[in-house]
């Protein structure tokens, strides 16, 4: 399955990148604003920038659109540059996915959600509520109306291995290894079910070798909010080196509302899928305590 990988140097795909190697695959993962040593630049804004990977000459059978700009709060103060970087870029994925034939899955989000009722199936009705949550939702409509061989893949608070080690439980497991004494102000009230971003590669994969298409809710085993997380990890590496003070969404006064009760329900994958094992939390930081 020749794939090319959008946003390949990043936590989901550089995940994705890795599996769908280990599977056989030929692929391109291609990075815009941070190199890698297993990834080639594609501005995706701008087909014709001269430092291009040559994707025509890869001629992808698969999309996988991983690129967006995902600090809720900037995209808040800044709509044209999130635009840019979540809506524009992802027509643009999907003019290459017209012109190759191929199969487009993008990464969407909770955020498309008012976060009022949690657990979300892929009927429940949309609601954003930020410009991050808004654009998501612009760029799943508009892959929606003009391809018909997609997967939309909705996803959050995604965890795991990576090259920056930007996501939440990364960073607080590196912090906690080398015995940083840290203060941290977390909301009480925003629930969300964590994923390992390996096992979102290999739900993907699963879709993809069975030839599925649509609207897909990606969750493992755990519904937490911020503090139970940050708990659950300071559990594993040292609770006393911790202070954490618990507060209210309300209290953060952050830029960008969010959907308090997040989160999502996988039956519709799990019913489709029913030897897949997704790991959890308690898996990840297990390994992480072993290292």
């Amino acid at each position: 399955m020749r794939t090319l990988i959008l946003g390949a140097s990043g936590l989901v795909g550089g995940n994705c990148l890795n599996h769908f190697q280990q599977l056989g695959w030929p692929c391109l993962g291609t990075h815009f604003s941070f190199a890698t040593d297993h990834t080639q630049f594609y501005n995706t804004l701008n087909f014709s920038d001269a430092s291009n990977a040559d994707i025509d000459a890869f001629k992808p059978e698969v999309i996988v659109h991983c690129g967006a700009l995902t600090w809720v709060d900037y995209c808040e103060d800044h709509v044209e540059e999130s635009y840019q970087k979540t809506v524009q870029s992802t027509i643009n994925a999907t003019v290459l996915a017209e012109k190759f034939g191929a199969k487009l899955v993008y990464l969407s989000t909770d955020y498309v959600f008012d976060g009022n009722k949690g657990y979300y199936h892929e009927t429940d009705k949309v609601n954003p509520l930020s410009i991050y949550g808004k654009h998501k939702l612009e760029a799943e409509e508009h892959i929606k109306k003009h391809l018909s061989d997609y997967l939309i893949c909705r996803i959050t608070n995604v965890y795991g291995d990576e090259i920056r080690g930007k996501n939440f439980i990364a960073r607080l497991v590196e912090n906690m290894q080398k015995g940083d004494s840290m203060e941290m102000n977390l909301p009480i009230d925003q629930y969300a079910t964590p994923v390992n971003a390996a096992d979102v590669a290999r739900a993907i994969s699963a879709l993809i070798e069975a030839n599925q298409k649509g609207i897909f809710h990606f969750a493992s085993t755990d519904y937490l909010n911020r503090v139970q997380l940050a708990e659950r990890v300071a559990q594993y590496f040292g609770h006393d080196l911790v202070q954490i003070n618990y507060i209210s969404t309300a209290e953060m006064n952050q830029p960008a509302a969010r959907p308090l009760n997040g989160g999502f329900c996988a039956a519709k994958f799990n019913n489709m899928f029913p030897h897949f094992k997704w790991t959890n939390v308690d898996d990840y930081l297990a390994t992480k305590r072993k290292n």
